[in-house]
C-alpha cells in the first residue's frame, strides 16, 4: 500500500470515482497499478455497479489483475488487527431501509452467509457472538462487549488473507430499489 484515500459520499459516485482514482495516483506517483482490488458488496446497488465497472475498465485500460472483495471482509480483517481483538465477531454494514446486513467472522474466516436483517435480530446475533464490528453498530439497539464502529475502508486490503478475495461480480443480498414500471 503506497497511498489511501477515504471518503464518505453518498451519492454521486460515477462522478467523483474517476478524479479521485487520478488524485490518489498522481499523490502516490503511480502510473500502473499492478492489481486493483475491489469492493464487490453488499452495498447500494449502484455504487456496486459503479465501483465494478471502474475497477473492469482500469484493469483493462492498465494491463493490471482485479480482484472482488466483500466489504464485511474489510471491516473483519481491520477489526481483527486491533490490540484486544476478539477471535471471533459479527460484522454489521448499514444497509439502509432500517436493515443491516450481518455476518459471522473468525480470524480464519467467514462463519455463514451475509444476511439482511432488522438491527434487533443484529443485535441478538451480536450478543450470542459477543463483539460486532461495522458501520451498523450504530443502528443496533443493544451491543455486546467488544465493539468497532468502522465501515469497510480500501487500506485493510493489506490485512486480506487469501481465501477472502473472491471473483469481481456484484454480491447482492436482496433485490434493487427499482421496480419495472407497469
Amino acid at each position: 500500500m503506497v497511498a489511501a484515500w477515504h471518503e464518505e459520499i453518498g451519492r454521486g459516485h460515477a462522478e467523483r470515482l474517476i478524479p479521485m482514482v487520478a488524485d490518489l495516483m498522481a499523490t502516490a506517483a503511480v502510473t500502473r497499478p499492478s492489481r486493483i482490488v475491489v469492493d464487490v458488496g453488499p452495498g447500494s446497488f449502484t455504487g456496486v455497479r459503479v465501483g465494478l465497472a471502474a475497477a473492469r475498465a482500469f484493469a483493462l485500460a492498465w494491463g493490471c489483475a482485479v480482484d472482488g472483495v466483500g466489504g464485511d471482509a474489510l471491516v473483519a480483517r481491520a477489526a481483527f488487527a486491533l490490540p484486544g481483538a476478539p477471535d471471533r465477531l459479527l460484522v454489521v454494514l448499514d444497509a439502509l431501509r432500517g436493515e443491516v446486513f450481518a455476518r459471522a467472522w473468525s480470524r480464519a474466516g467467514p462463519a455463514g452467509p451475509t444476511i439482511a436483517l432488522d438491527p434487533a435480530a443484529a443485535a441478538a446475533m451480536a450478543t450470542g457472538i459477543g463483539a460486532v464490528a461495522g458501520n451498523g453498530v450504530a443502528l443496533l439497539p443493544a451491543l455486546p462487549g467488544w465493539t468497532d464502529a468502522r465501515g469497510a475502508d480500501a487500506r485493510a486490503a493489506a490485512l486480506l488473507q487469501p481465501g477472502d478475495r473472491v471473483p469481481a461480480a456484484p454480491l447482492y443480498i436482496r433485490a434493487p430499489d427499482a421496480k419495472p414500471q407497469v
